[in-house]
């Protein structure tokens, strides 16, 4: 018979008991534990080029009819708790013929690799290991919950009416793939097509195809998340712990425990040269007269908290007494935490037109946060009509 398992007493080939090819065949040795003494059930990964995650145990079918096959392949199958984990291998193609439809209502049936062992099992008093259907209830959407010492390997939907006679079944519709594996203590699981089996201790990897993840006792998490790991843009929406990181957008962001702030400092710059008059004896974010009443520059802070203004513009004055002044507002999400003043200002007096600059230090800013720096302006006087031309603001990150 082709189903076999090593560490049961059955008759195997033509001897009693384990042979030595059921102990070549069946995979030995300490697999993924799911508890003190029991173990993972699953298929042992693996296919012929590598080109798969296994070709083991696959349910298919090739022709017409009631008539489906199954792989050859090795598995782990945890009984009770008791009994424990054993190892399982079928070594041939093998055919399974499934029961006809009910009249009415479609049913939905399991194919399990199922391991029976009479020590254990004084009820159905059977010792062997097998390929078998558990057929499933018509008219509900469901299968059967997966007995004790039993692997599912497919769930397979038979519709009403279904035979031999009718056609069989459309094997192309009708095979639904629920093999999972597993692997040695400490190996990586391969990534299933069943996506829900859990993790048997904290620390556990998988790999879920496209990444590494790892069980932390609740969920499988994937390791860029994971402490150390930049994630990759759209995988996370808030951080796990303050100080991760992500990438968004090209720009890595740091998560400060509430937000993700940037974490590459980056300089601000703001320029126009179509001018205007400012006549308020108060400091003004806007000037007359002109296309663009408004400039500000948004820039990021370095760790530092720390920055450079530079503002400038081209002045003049309808009096030699009169004058005009430049500075910033440093604005944090619309509120002003920094004002301008004329200790940080760039100042023009008199008549003649001429370029100045001005730059200060601001500092006591929060790191990798957005700020902006909106050009100020006052004049000495409202009848004081300042001309204020070809307007800069400039920010520095300070390292």
């Amino acid at each position: 018979m082709p189903v076999r398992s090593a560490w049961l007493i059955n008759r195997t080939e033509t001897e009693s008991g384990q042979s030595r090819t059921d102990t070549r065949l069946a995979p030995t040795g300490t697999m993924a534990p799911t508890g003190a003494l029991t173990s993972a059930t699953g298929i042992v990964p693996g296919s012929e080029n590598g080109q798969y995650i296994m070709d083991a145990l696959y349910v298919y079918g090739d022709t017409t009819g009631m008539t489906a096959n199954v792989a050859p392949g090795r598995a782990v199958v945890q009984g009770s708790d008791a009994a424990g984990a054993y190892p399982v291998v079928v070594t041939d193609y093998t055919q399974i013929t499934f029961d006809d439809g009910d009249a009415n209502n479609d049913r939905v049936d399991l194919v399990l690799l199922r391991v029976y062992d009479a020590q254990f099992d004084t009820v159905r008093n059977r010792t062997e290991a097998v390929l078998e259907i558990l057929k499933g209830t018509p008219g509900q959407p469901e299968p059967q919950a997966v007995p004790e010492g039993a692997l599912a390997l497919a769930k397979v939907v038979v519709p009403a009416g279904a035979s031999v006679g009718t056609g069989g079944l459309d094997w192309s519709k009708a095979v639904y793939d629920l093999r999972h594996t597993t692997v040695a203590a400490g190996g990586i699981l391969a990534e299933s097509w069943n996506r829900e089996v859990k993790g048997g201790y904290s620390g556990q990897y998988r790999d879920n195809a496209s990444q590494l993840q790892r069980w932390d006792g609740n969920r499988w998490v994937s390791y860029p998340k994971h402490l150390g790991g930049v994630a990759p843009q759209g995988a996370l929406a808030t951080g796990e712990y303050a100080g991760q990181y992500r990438d968004e957008g090209g720009r890595l962001q740091r998560w400060d425990g509430t937000v993700w702030r940037p974490i590459v400092p980056t300089n601000g710059w703001a320029f126009n040269n179509d001018g205007g008059y400012c006549k308020s004896t108060a400091w003004v974010e806007s000037i007359t007269d002109t296309d663009v009443p408004t400039i500000s520059a948004t820039f990021t802070t370095p760790v530092s908290g720390a920055v450079l203004v530079t503002v400038g513009y081209r002045g003049s004055n309808p009096v030699d007494a009169g004058w005009s002044q430049m500075s910033a507002n440093i604005r944090l999400a619309g509120a002003v935490v920094v004002a301008a003043t004329d200790e940080r200002a760039a100042t023009v007096t008199g008549k003649s037109g001429v370029s100045v600059s001005h730059t200060f230090r601001v500092t006591g800013l929060k790191p990798h946060t957005v700020y902006t720096a909106v050009g100020a302006y006052v004049s000495s006087a409202t009848s004081n009509d300042a001309w204020i031309d070809n307007r800069f603001v400039r920010v520095d990150p300070m390292l």
